[in-house]
């Protein structure tokens, strides 16, 4: 029998999201935006000490402003995942470029829900 003080003690436990690789990911699970990969010309770095070829991209790893915000992964077709946000529409992920992490459910249920009932409002 479970008393309310467990509760509320499993409820305030820390939980860590996961990073994930794209063939882990299943339609229902709970995932964000870690990080993104963003390739830019390397002309942009013409006043730097290196010395790079004009036609070689550069790599440059950002987060994004929406990083956190859960989305609920509605199909996979790797690369491309697909997610519904919690204003109902459909976003693509592309793992190539993005880092996703796989939020733990329970966590990710509950924000999900309390942010789709913020923005009903």
């Amino acid at each position: 029998m479970k008393t309310k003080s467990a509760t509320k003690s499993t409820a305030r436990q820390t939980t860590v999201a996961q990073r994930i690789a794209g063939e882990d990911i299943r339609p229902g699970d709970y995932v964000t935006v870690l990080s993104e990969i963003v390739e830019l010309p390397s002309f942009l770095w013409c006043c730097s000490d290196i010395s790079l070829p004009a036609d070689e991209p550069v790599k440059t790893r950002f987060l994004p402003t929406d990083a956190g915000e859960p989305v609920r992964v509605t199909a996979v077709c790797l690369p491309f995942i697909y997610a519904k946000n919690t204003d109902g529409t459909i976003e693509t992920f592309d793992i190539r470029q993005q880092q996703l992490v796989k939020l733990d459910p329970q966590v990710g249920r509950a924000v999900w829900k309390k942010m789709r009932k913020r923005r009903k409002k």
